[in-house]
């Protein structure tokens, strides 16, 4: 089959950014949710991104009200999914919801249609189970803002049919991002299998060797060569979409993280990051405001605990054949922003002083810190 007809299920930040770059590459999209008001102000937010693509003569005007009106606003279900061939699903992470959303889907939509869950999260083998027909259910996870994050991670279930895979993979390269499969439905998938657990152990490490955040976010910025602090990359993300990840992966895989509870505390105090004002750190004003880090406080902390970690989770995802050791470094440096190669930055340190610190901290706090046999195949 070909693709013309595209429905997209929830119109916040995943969902209208969704919708706007198929709609960009001239699939005709029916955007859903459920009040009109959130539609509105969804479309709001598309017209005013095409627009700014036209101020930088990136698309003409005539581009702007094409694009725009390539895009419909329906409230009704039957009617947004009337002669649709692919369902992209954007609703927020929670089970119960998704649930709810596929069960209902499963009456009214026609046997051929594609399903693919933008869940960032959530098991898709178990999602596909609940509709009729698994095999043409498929995982796709754009990154946030999806108009300008290159990577979109597509995860097959267990049941997905081939035909489907190369089918979503065609549609990710015609909207001009990056397709990465995740061979296995692991959690986490690829890029939160290490962005999620360093979250954790940077908390850990304030505990451990009493440091700032400040000094610890300079070390992982100028000394690892991340677009930005593990804390300051938190508050950008939103805590409460790395707590429901942390929940999520915690309860399908009980060593992809050692939990830090002051993830969940902020969490439960509403202290999401940068969108609520508090997080990690405070924030005034409504732009993004960047911490302040330099190279002199990054000379004061040596942050390779933290590698160890992303070092050994990288290494599970290679041994696993969850994915190539390319698509890896690919994926991070799409999804993550990392300016150099994970493999290289172990190459730099020191493979043996990456092992050793892992087995120090296993010998300190227990099995999550066991070396992977690919790391140790690297010595």
């Amino acid at each position: 089959m070909t693709l013309k007809n595209i429905t997209v299920l929830g119109s916040g930040i995943m969902g209208h950014g969704i919708a706007q770059i198929s709609a960009m590459s001239g699939y005709k999209v029916k955007l859903r949710d459920i009040e009109k008001q959130f539609l509105d102000r969804a479309m709001d937010k598309v017209k005013w991104s095409l627009q700014k693509l036209a101020e930088k003569n990136k698309i003409t005007n005539d581009q702007v009200e094409e694009f725009y009106n390539n895009i419909t606003p329906v409230v009704d279900l039957n009617e947004a999914v009337k002669e649709t061939d692919l369902i992209i699903e954007a609703v927020p992470e929670d089970y119960n919801l998704k649930k709810s959303v596929y069960k209902e889907l499963d009456k009214i939509t026609d046997s051929k249609t594609i399903y693919a869950s933008n869940t960032s999260t959530l098991p898709i083998t178990e999602l596909s189970k609940l509709i009729d027909n698994p095999n043409r259910f498929i995982g796709v996870h754009f990154f946030n803002p999806p108009q300008l994050m290159k990577l979109v991670e597509i995860i097959p279930g267990t049941e997905t049919d081939p035909l489907i895979i190369e089918e979503i993979n065609n549609y990710v390269k015609k909207i001009r991002k990056t397709p990465i499969i995740c061979k296995k439905d692991v959690a986490g998938f690829i890029v939160n299998r290490i962005f999620i657990p360093l979250v954790h152990e940077a908390a850990h490490c304030l505990d451990r060797e009493n440091n700032s955040m400040e000094i610890v976010d300079s070390a992982v910025k100028y000394r690892l060569d991340f677009p930005m602090g593990i804390f300051e990359l938190a508050d950008y993300t939103g805590l409460d979409v790395i707590y429901k990840a942390t929940y999520e992966m915690n309860l399908r895989d009980k060593k992809v993280i050692l939990p830090h509870p002051k993830i969940k505390e902020l969490y439960e105090t509403k202290h999401f990051g940068q969108k609520s004002g508090k997080g990690f750190y405070e924030y005034k004003g409504d732009k993004y405001e960047r911490i302040d880090l330099s190279e002199e406080k990054a000379s004061k902390y040596d942050p390779i605990s933290i590698l160890a970690v992303a070092s050994n989770n990288a290494s599970w995802l290679i041994s696993n054949e969850v994915c190539s050791k390319e698509d890896l470094e690919n994926a991070l440096k799409l999804g993550m922003g990392l300016k150099t190669e994970i493999f290289k930055l172990i190459e730099k340190y020191g493979v043996q002083k990456v092992l050793d610190e892992l087995n120090k901290l296993k010998e300190k706090y227990g099995e999550f810190y066991l070396p992977d046999k690919y790391l140790l195949s690297l010595k």
